[in-house]
Order: structure tokens, then C-alpha cells, then sequence
């Protein structure tokens, strides 16, 4: 079905199942892989490789936000230009963004594969924990210039109306890197580099597939002479500040907890933290292919001047992600153990008793996170990006920070609160912000 089609004509409960749906699969196919990572590394190389891949994981999702940054804040203006029927305008917008996300990428990647040791040490870790980390994280870093445009083609292809080439992809990377991870793990038994080099093939093969019918001229949008413009690069920034600042500011505070947690409960507390983040590295995506695989129809919409269209697929979001969001409350709450031993097997009853509680607690986050996460998709997508913006700072930095401080006395009972607290604050906020732009900016407002 072709772009136009499928945005603006297909009903918008076919719509939802067309885009959504297939969008959710690829999502959590690729989430399942670093599920499958992180319960191989756990139990493969032990838990201070485990925990090693969890300090250097905030490093290598910063690698990937500046590509994030530049697929979401392109695919955007390329949705609004495309329902503008500009597409030679929408042609120029994604050579351009493409070729920006391979420069970002070498120049990132080059600037974590020399600082790695010193910011393992500068994050408080010695010795083999620190060793384990910087190795991982340099394998990432080598593969940079290549890997980090593949979720950005992931985007362009769900424009295009390939939706089901874009899930089959990810569920292709998911068995490439879950096959390759496996054989060099537990069959080679090489270390934890091998894990991030699993990975980093897997990405490799798939953005070549992705991008050869780009290249070829099969889809609707095509490479051309790229024109750069200071307009068009302020544009993509400003409509994918809001992902960008959510990945950054949460690596930010992922590298704060880990730093607090070091001191405050060792490596065992990273290693429960690690647990949490690889459970929410599961659920959000669910919620993000869900939001993220209508926002190419809602831009297009809000391109073509149609607001009744948008509000009516919209419904369809914010109810798939609530219900997502409140069973994996539900499955948390009542399954801590399990979820623990899936990662970590045979430790001491004093560990499981920590993470039994930190899971418990951490469950309360999904009572109210789907809200933000909608509204923070919704307003991206209107190429709202103040709001947007601050809903991703508030819920990924600031919220958190200063609840860190004000929770402290608690302990390690008040990092494992800090989550739902910050979920809960992000919710109020984005009512607020949804009910000002409904109220003053709704009837008035246009696509630019």
C-alpha cells in the first residue's frame, strides 16, 4: 500500500493494526535480543560481566541517540512534506539525514573508543569490572559509523508504508545477533567482547538490507544530490530534541545511579539496577512501536490540515499503551523472583530479598508511565517540540535527580522508589501541557 493510502485514507482501527501492531513486533523482536544478551552474559560470564555491560551501557545508547536524534527529527519533516506533497523536498531531507548520521556516527564512535578506560574510572570502577566495561564498549564504538543509522532506516521504511519489512528486519537482527551471541558465548566460549560484537554484526547485515532498495530507487523516498540548509538541520534537531534529551538525559541518570548505587550497595545493587532497566528495556519498546510506528500518519495528517484524523488514531494509542503499560505492572509486581533468577541464578537469599523488593517497587512506574509516553509521542509528531522536550527532560533527568536527593534517607529503598516517583510527576506534567496546547493552540495551530 503506498504512503498515502495507508495515512490517509485506511480506517483508523485498520490503520492501528497495520502500523502498530507490526511496529510493536519489530520492537520487542529487537528488545528480546538484548533481553537474550543480558540473560547470556549473566549467565554465561558471570555476574561481574553482567554488571561490567550494564556501566557500559549508558555509553553506547548516548552513541545511538545523536542517530536518534537525526531519524526521528528528520522522519517528521519528511511525513509533513510528503502529506504537503513536496516529495523532492522529502527526498533531500532524508539523503541529508542519512549522511549526517554516518558523520555522527565516526565521531562519536571515535571519541568512546579513546575515552573508555578513563570513563569506566571516572565512574568508580577497578579492576576486572572496569576492564570488562571499556572492552565492551570500545567494540561498539568501532562498529559506529555503520550501525547507529539502523534505527533511523527503521523509521524511513514505516514512512514509505513498508511496515512489515521494517518488523521483519528487526526480528531478522534479533535471531542473527541471538545466533551469533550464543555461538561465540557458550559453543567459543570467547569473552564479553564477543557479546558486542554479536550485536554490532547483526546491525551491520541489516542496514545494508534496508537500505539497498533505498539506494535503488524502489521506495518512495530516494537518495538524491543532498542540498544542506541551516533551516532543514535546525528543523531535524528541533523535532528530534525530545527522543534525543529522553536517551541522553536518561543515560545521564543511568550513569548517576550507577555511580550512587556503586557506593551505596556495590555491585550487587548495579546488578539489581541492571535488572530493572534490561525489564523497562522490554516494555518501552512495546510502547514506543506503538506510538513511533503512527507518528509517520499523524505528521502526515497534521501536513495535510486533517485534525479530526489525527485525534481519531490517536485513540487508538493512548489505549494500546495503557494496556500494555498496566499488564507489565501487573506481571512485575506478582513475578519478581522469576524475573531475577532469569538473569542472575544461585545468589544469596539477602540479594534476592533486595530484588524482590526493587521490582515490586519499580512495578508502580506503569501505572502511570503510558501517559507521558503518548502525550511526549503526540506532540513530536504535531512538531510540538518545547513539549515534547521538557515531558522527555523532566521524565529522564529532572524528575529523577531530585528525587535521588530528595529520597536519600531512604536508602536503596528510595533509589527503587525514584522510578514511579518520576513516572508519576511526568504524567501531572503532561496533562497539564496536553490541556494548554488543547485550550490555546488546537484550532489555531498549523503545520510548518
Amino acid at each position: 500500500m503506498d504512503h498515502n493510502t495507508l495515512f490517509a485514507k485506511t480506517p483508523p482501527g485498520k490503520l492501528f493494526f497495520m502500523a502498530a501492531l507490526p511496529g510493536s513486533i519489530g520492537m520487542l523482536a529487537s528488545a528480546l535480543y538484548q533481553l537474550i544478551d543480558g540473560i547470556l552474559v549473566g549467565q554465561v560470564l558471570g555476574e561481574a560481566a553482567f554488571a561490567a555491560i550494564n556501566l557500559a551501557m549508558p555509553f553506547v545508547i548516548i552513541n545511538f541517540a545523536l542517530a536518534d536524534l537525526i531519524g526521528v527529527g528528520s522522519a517528521v519533516p519528511i511525513s509533513v512534506r510528503l502529506g504537503q506533497k513536496e516529495e523532492a523536498a522529502a527526498n533531500n531531507i532524508f539523503t541529508c539525514a542519512c549522511l549526517m548520521i554516518v558523520g555522527a556516527g565516526a565521531l562519536v564512535g571515535a571519541a568512546l573508543f579513546c575515552s573508555a578506560p578513563l570513563l569506566m574510572e571516572l565512574m568508580g570502577a577497578e579492576g576486572e569490572l572496569a576492564e570488562l566495561a571499556a572492552l565492551y564498549l570500545r567494540v561498539y564504538a568501532l562498529f559506529s559509523p555503520v550501525t547507529t543509522i539502523i534505527f533511523a532506516s527503521d523509521n524511513y521504511l514505516r514512512i514509505c508504508g513498508k511496515i512489515r519489512m521494517s518488523m521483519w528486519l528487526n526480528i531478522l537482527m534479533s535471531i542473527l545477533t541471538g545466533v551469533l551471541e550464543f555461538t561465540l558465548l557458550v559453543v567459543l566460549d570467547w569473552g564479553i567482547w564477543a557479546a558486542a560484537l554479536s550485536a554490532s554484526l547483526g546491525m551491520t547485515a541489516c542496514v545494508v538490507i534496508a537500505l539497498t532498495p533505498f539506494a535503488r530507487g524502489k521506495f518512495q523516498l530516494r537518495f538524491c544530490r543532498p542540498r544542506f540548509s541551516a533551516a532543514m538541520v535546525k528543523q531535524i534537531v528541533a523535532c528530534g530534541s525530545p527522543n534525543f534529551l529522553n536517551n541522553i538525559a536518561g543515560r545521564v541518570t543511568s550513569i548517576l545511579m550507577n555511580f550512587v548505587l556503586l557506593r551505596m550497595g556495590g555491585q550487587n545493587a548495579v546488578s539489581i539496577y541492571g535488572i530493572l532497566m534490561y525489564v523497562d528495556g522490554l516494555i518501552q519498546p512495546l510502547m514506543y512501536g506503538c506510538c513511533d510506528s503512527l507518528q509517520p500518519a499523524v505528521s502526515y495528517n497534521w501536513g495535510a490540515g486533517n485534525k479530526g484524523r489525527i485525534l481519531a488514531i490517536e485513540k487508538y494509542c493512548f489505549s494500546a499503551v495503557a494496556l500494555i503499560s498496566l499488564l507489565s505492572a501487573a506481571v512485575l509486581f506478582l513475578f519478581p523472583d522469576a524475573i531475577t533468577r532469569l538473569f542472575l541464578s544461585g545468589m544469596e537469599a539477602e540479594f534476592l530479598e533486595t530484588a524482590r523488593l526493587a521490582i515490586r517497587l519499580f512495578a508502580f512506574t506503569y501505572v502511570t508511565r503510558w501517559f507521558s509516553f503518548a502525550v511526549q509521542s503526540l506532540m513530536t509528531a504535531l512538531e510540538r517540540a518545547g513539549e515534547a522536550s521538557l515531558i522527555s527532560i523532566s521524565t529522564a533527568l529532572l524528575f529523577p535527580a531530585a528525587l535521588l536527593a530528595a529520597l536519600s534517607p531512604l536508602g536503596l529503598t528510595g533509589v527503587w522508589l525514584n522510578f514511579a516517583g518520576s513516572s508519576l510527576l511526568a504524567g501531572i506534567l503532561a496533562g497539564l501541557l496536553l490541556l494548554r496546547f488543547w485550550k490555546k493552540r488546537w484550532k489555531t495551530a498549523t503545520a510548518t
